[in-house]
């Protein structure tokens, strides 16, 4: 089983997503930006490190939002989530080939990575019920 990480970065009633760059594996799906955890990390230690790999952000990692386990019939991952608040940075496309910030109805629109849509189903539930007022990207 890998441990993967995903951040839930919302503004406005809108939450990040990002497109996998056509030579990445699941090219072309949609995602919550994260990655695996390294040895000796936490998740929250992974996540913060992942998202500055990848979108060149910093982030404060807050609580966990959901997690959900999917295999891929190759591999088994556990992909667990985390409200973030963006820091400090301009987004920077390194792993991804396009973002989108997405009310909860948008969601829906995308072709998601599939172990990110049971997460995508618990954030447009819970969406409403989230204070983003005080995020700024």
């Amino acid at each position: 089983m890998i441990n993967v990480t995903a951040a839930i970065i919302l503004h406005n009633n809108r939450v990040l997503a990002t497109r996998r760059a056509p030579q990445k594996h699941m090219g072309g799906y949609w995602e919550f930006p994260g990655g695996k955890i390294e040895l000796g990390e936490t998740p929250e230690q992974s996540l913060a490190r992942e998202l500055q790999e990848e979108l060149g952000i910093t982030v404060r990692v807050g609580e966990h939002f959901f997690s959900n386990k999917h295999n891929y019939g190759d591999k088994q991952i556990m992909l667990m989530s985390y409200l973030c608040t963006w820091g400090t940075g301009e987004l920077i496309l390194n792993d991804h080939d396009a973002i989108q910030w997405c009310s909860a109805q948008e969601l829906a629109s995308l072709r998601w990575a599939p172990a990110d849509i049971p997460i995508v189903h618990a954030l447009q539930n819970a969406m409403a019920n989230i204070d983003t007022s005080p995020q700024t990207p």
